[in-house]
């Protein structure tokens, strides 16, 4: 029997004494990938199985699985774990390092176990020991999944254990064996005519029909989003940018505005503000086929990618260094939507926090969400959107080079709820290199105090602005 789980989880092992869980962790896993709650009660106690040891041993096991999945590894927990309060520690352990839990129940007889436990003198407790736990185990077969884990696989009976093969499959947002090269394209919007245009100056060839485009030398296409919405020719955007993905001459995650107008195509109540409505008029009138297909590919779409063996990151909103290549529903909110203050401004828009700034890893991180006149670095991180749907541009880095192709917006499609300030680079300062050390003892230098900067201050911090002045950019007007 293949048994598939992630190259990243925690898996929980679950079954009664004398099931063969620590023989199938041996069979299956490395030594080092395994937390034993026996191992660790003997740390404990001396003695593998010195009950009065258990609530120190688990307090253990947890340690150490914690700090084994914040390094990225995956971690296999042996212990029975067949009462509900002891799995439920495990998913909620996974939930907050942003893994997937797996539980593997290795489902075998009272009879074989008992006879195990016979053969092993350390094992001298009562047969009662065993119909407990039997009985526990049983009342939590059907839960498994209720419970939270991602995956539940039942093991029938001493052979299916014995000819289990387990294969680790990488989850769909690591692609760090992709290498690229890429032209990272950010918020469209709608905006086809621009996309196009963008296209043909990063020397794509864009078929006439406008179902797919391609580059003579390979490279390809990465969309960080928001491609829907309060443009003019959102189907048209999306044709393109599905015949490019399914030709696998591009690659695209989702945008919030991607998000919502799924949750619209499925029939589900949202507001049709912030453009939406547009887009679902120009969608009526496609054939009906057409937006079922639209809803397929959004439903595809992965939170992020993590590219270039590591190296590249990229997701709508941005993405904290711990989320990189997890799995949660929270890895996925940040993506899609950043990391909220859980306030409103003066125009009643989410304040977001400045992520960027407490940025530390070692990826650049690529995204869009957040317009800005012009995309400047900081901490390893760039923000590529450049409001083409205000009358910006439409703007794309090219990866591995590191350079920015953009190209002016024909016209205003969308007014702005929020004026969107304007960089002001810092003379001899290259901002590839900005380090938030340098311009947070800058800002902080200007106030005359110590504080965290707000939303708007925020967007002067990332782009190296001297904080003597404050500008405004009211799109289209530009040199």
């Amino acid at each position: 029997m293949k048994v598939a789980i992630p190259d990243l989880a925690l898996v929980a092992l679950v079954g009664v004494s004398g099931s063969g869980k620590s023989s199938f962790a041996d069979r299956h896993f490395s030594r080092t990938e395994v937390v034993s709650s026996d191992y660790c009660r003997g740390l404990i106690s001396d003695d593998e199985n010195d009950q009065s040891a258990s609530q120190a041993a688990f307090d253990l096991v947890h340690y150490i699985a914690a700090k084994r999945l914040e390094a990225g590894r995956l971690t296999v927990v042996d212990a029975t774990n067949v009462q509900p309060e002891s799995r439920r520690a495990l998913v909620a352990l996974a939930k907050k390092h942003h893994v997937l839990s797996v539980a593997i129940v290795l489902n075998v007889s009272t009879e074989v176990c008992a006879q195990r436990n016979a053969n092993r003198p350390d094992r001298d407790f009562g047969p009662h020991v065993l119909r407990n736990q039997n009985s526990q185990l049983r009342r939590s077969m059907k839960n498994l999944r209720r419970e939270g884990f991602h995956k539940v696989v039942f093991l029938n009976g001493v052979e299916e254990i014995d000819n289990a093969a387990l294969v680790r499959e990488p989850l769909w947002t690591d692609r760090r064996s992709d290498h690229g090269p890429f032209d990272i394209i950010g918020d469209v919007h709608g905006c086809f005519d621009e996309l196009v245009a963008l296209l043909r100056s990063l020397s794509y060839t864009v078929d006439p029909d406008g179902t797919g485009a391609r580059h003579p030398d390979g490279r390809r296409a990465l969309f960080v989003g928001d491609l829907v919405d309060r443009g003019p020719a959102t189907p048209a955007v999306l044709r393109l940018v599905m015949g490019m993905v399914g030709a696998g001459d591009a690659l695209c995650i989702p945008g919030n505005h991607e998000a919502k107008l799924l949750r619209a195509l499925q029939g589900r109540d949202v507001t049709t503000s912030h453009g939406l409505a547009e887009s679902l008029t120009q969608l009526a009138d496609e054939p009906p086929e057409f937006a079922q297909q639209v809803a397929s590919f959004i439903d595809g779409l992965v939170s992020h990618f993590v590219l270039d063996d590591g190296r590249l990151v990229v997701a709508h909103a941005g993405l904290r260094a711990d989320m990189h290549g997890r799995a949660s529903a929270a890895v996925r909110s940040f993506a899609l939507y950043g990391d909220t203050t859980g306030e409103t401004d003066e125009l009643g828009l989410p304040e977001r926090y400045p992520w960027a700034v407490d940025y530390r890893g070692k990826a650049f991180v690529v995204y869009g969400h957040t317009p800005v006149p012009d995309p400047a670095w900081l901490n390893r991180t760039i923000c590529i959107d450049t409001g083409c749907v205000f009358g910006g541009r439409l703007t794309a880095l090219r990866y591995p080079e590191r350079e920015l192709v953009s190209v002016p917006a024909a016209h205003v499609y969308w007014e702005p709820a929020r004026p969107v300030v304007t960089p002001e680079a810092d003379p001899g300062r290259d901002l590839a290199d900005l380090d938030i050390d340098d311009a947070g003892a800058r800002f902080r230098h200007h106030r005359g105090r110590l504080a965290a900067p707000g939303v708007a201050d925020y967007q002067r911090l990332r782009s190296g602005l001297d904080f003597g002045a404050e500008h405004r950019f009211a799109y289209p007007a530009r040199p």
